[in-house]
């Protein structure tokens, strides 16, 4: 089985050591700083075992040009939305006629009507796929669907510290359990990670997103760790009442909870005292990740006609803060206008 992570940042290091140290023929597109490193070091990651701290290092193959990889049997995307959206066409050397990308990145994926019947059956959400670019370049019936759980960060180029978590969850959009999402999940659970394989992997996507949506930007907007934002009366009531209006419209679209609202705002608190990602991007002067959080959920509302009241203020108030420390927007001008004129019809 050929694997090549398309993002070797945090969660692709994670995942690459681990499957590469466990036999899987692993490659990695990287860029910058983090290649060079690869190249000449190996890809490190610092992680824990049994309660102590272990450095594991893998060497594999690193490229910067795809086309250098050819065709692969599995792609493992873990860009973040607005990237991925950027590197479609640069992806397409890495497939072939029956390769799968997985696209393991928070928030609402480009594929998600993919596979459903109904009125919004194969419906393209402009807010996370403006113009359509990830459906015609890649093509949904390639998705894998995968949630992702662990936290890691780069802390120097070429070098992962893993925090916490050693779960992903897959599904097929079109809710088989096919023979290629069963050896992908293999693959997972021979590295040594938890995989679970979803009958509607939307309801587990739904799941992460339900706290992604509203800790994330009132983390940003407050600069409060995640403990404080689940904890503090005024943020977490903030933030309850945005999940009440994911819940509403995502059960409309025919999505299960598996959990409720309070126990979801309590497993996040015990997290402890962690920086968000968006409150890491905004410190870092990266672009902000809103729209697979937010936006779309916001532009899901109006699909099934459930109003989105705070998620709206909310989403408004965090834009305008992107923009205002210019990491906001992440698409293209040109390309924004045309997804807002297709919206408004």
């Amino acid at each position: 089985m050929k694997v090549c992570i398309y993002g070797a940042g945090a969660i692709g290091a994670h995942i690459g050591v681990l499957m590469k140290l466990a036999g899987v023929d692993v490659s990695l597109v990287a860029r910058g700083a983090n290649l060079a490193a690869i190249k000449e070091n190996g890809l490190k990651l610092i992680t824990k075992v049994d309660g102590v701290e272990v450095e594991k290092v893998a060497r594999m193959s690193a490229v910067q040009e795809p086309s250098e990889l050819g065709p692969q049997d599995f792609v493992i995307s873990t860009l973040k939305s607005h990237q991925a959206w950027d590197a479609a066409d640069h992806m397409r050397p890495l497939f072939g006629p029956q390769t799968a990308l997985v696209t393991a990145q928070n928030g609402v994926p480009w594929w998600y009507f993919h596979g459903l019947e109904g009125p919004f059956a194969e419906l393209q959400l402009e807010s996370v796929d403006p113009q359509g670019r990830q459906w015609a370049a890649i093509g949904p019936d390639r998705a894998i669907g995968c949630t992702v759980y662990p936290a890691a960060e780069i802390i120097a180029p070429g070098v992962i510290k893993h925090t916490y978590g050693d779960r992903y969850n897959l599904g097929e959009p079109n809710r088989q359990i096919t023979p290629r999402v069963t050896a992908i999940a293999s693959a997972f659970e021979a590295a040594g990670l938890k995989c679970k394989i979803y009958d509607d992997i939307r309801d587990d996507i739904w799941l992460k997103l339900w706290g992604n949506l509203c800790f994330n930007p009132i983390s940003a907007l407050t600069h409060a760790t995640l403990d404080v934002v689940a904890t503090d009366p005024g943020t977490r009531a903030v933030a309850r009442a945005m999940m009440a209006e994911a819940e509403t419209l995502a059960r409309k679209l025919g999505v299960h909870f598996r959990v409720d609202i309070e126990r979801r705002i309590n497993g996040a608190a015990s997290v402890g005292a962690h920086r968000t990602s968006m409150l890491q991007d905004l410190d870092k002067k990266r672009p902000l990740e809103l729209d697979a959080l937010l936006t779309a959920v916001q532009e899901m509302g109006r699909l099934v006609d459930v109003p989105t009241p705070t998620i709206d203020i909310v989403l408004a108030l965090t834009q305008q803060m992107g923009r205002s420390n210019g990491v906001y927007p992440v698409f293209p001008a040109e390309v924004l206008s045309v997804a807002a004129i297709d919206l408004a019809r």
